[in-house]
C-alpha cells in the first residue's frame, strides 16, 4: 500500500487541526454538520431523476452524461483504494468520529467525489450550468462537514473532487461515442416503465 509524502501528511494534520470540531463544540454546529455529512449527498441522484422526469429528450443527454461521470468517478475511487491506504482521522486516535464510520481508507472521499463528478458534468453543458453551479456549492459544506466530524482529511476532499473533475472531463469527452447511441434505449425503457405517469401528465414523455 502506498501512503501520502511526509509533507502531505503535515499538511493534512495542520488543516485538520484547524477545521475540526474540538470539545467546545455546540451541538447545533454538530448537528448541521451531520445534515450535510450524511443526507446531502442524494441531492445529486434527486437532481438526475427530477431533470430526467420533467424535462424533454432533448435536455437528457447531460444528465445520462452526469450519473455516467459519478459511476465512473466511484470506480477510480475503488481502484486509488486498492493502492493507497490512508486511515481515518478517529482511526489514528485524532479524537472521536462524530459520524459513525468503518475504519477504513478516507483517501478520497466518495460523498464528495459523487456531488463533484455530477457538478462537474452538469457545468459543461450551457442547458444544466446552474444546477451544477448549485450542486457545486452545496459540495462546499459537504466537505467541511465530514472533516469537521473526524471521519475525513482535507486532502481526502481535494483527492475527491480531483476525481470527480477528471471523471467529468472523460465521460463529457467520450459522450458522442458512448452515450448518445444509448440514448434511444434508454428513453424506450423510460416510457414502458413509465407509461401510465406519463399517460397523467406526472412526467413529461
Amino acid at each position: 500500500m502506498l501512503h501520502f509524502p511526509v509533507f502531505w501528511n503535515a499538511l493534512n494534520l495542520g488543516l485538520y487541526t484547524h477545521w475540526a470540531a474540538h470539545g467546545t463544540a455546540s451541538q447545533a454546529s454538530i448537528d448541521v454538520a451531520l445534515f450535510f455529512a450524511e443526507y446531502a449527498i442524494y441531492a445529486a441522484p434527486l437532481l438526475l431523476i427530477w431533470g430526467w422526469l420533467r424535462h424533454p429528450d432533448a435536455l437528457r443527454p447531460p444528465l445520462l452524461q452526469a450519473a455516467v461521470a459519478a459511476l465512473v468517478a466511484l470506480g477510480i475511487n475503488q481502484l486509488i483504494g486498492l493502492a493507497v491506504f490512508e486511515p481515518r482521522p478517529f482511526a489514528i486516535g485524532l479524537g472521536p468520529a462524530l459520524l459513525a464510520h468503518a475504519p477504513d481508507s478516507g483517501f478520497p472521499s466518495d460523498h464528495l467525489t459523487v456531488i463533484a463528478s455530477v457538478a462537474a458534468s452538469l457545468l459543461l453543458t450551457p442547458t444544466w450550468r446552474r444546477s451544477g453551479l448549485l450542486l457545486a456549492l452545496l459540495g462546499l459544506p459537504v466537505a467541511w462537514a465530514r472533516v469537521y466530524l473526524g471521519v475525513h482529511w482535507p486532502l481526502d476532499m481535494a483527492g475527491a473532487a480531483l476525481v470527480g473533475l477528471m471523471a467529468a472531463l472523460v465521460v463529457h469527452l467520450a459522450r458522442h461515442r458512448l452515450l448518445e447511441p444509448a440514448m434511444p434505449l434508454l428513453t424506450g425503457l423510460y416510457r414502458k416503465l413509465f407509461a401510465p405517469a406519463i399517460r397523467q401528465g406526472w412526467v413529461l414523455r
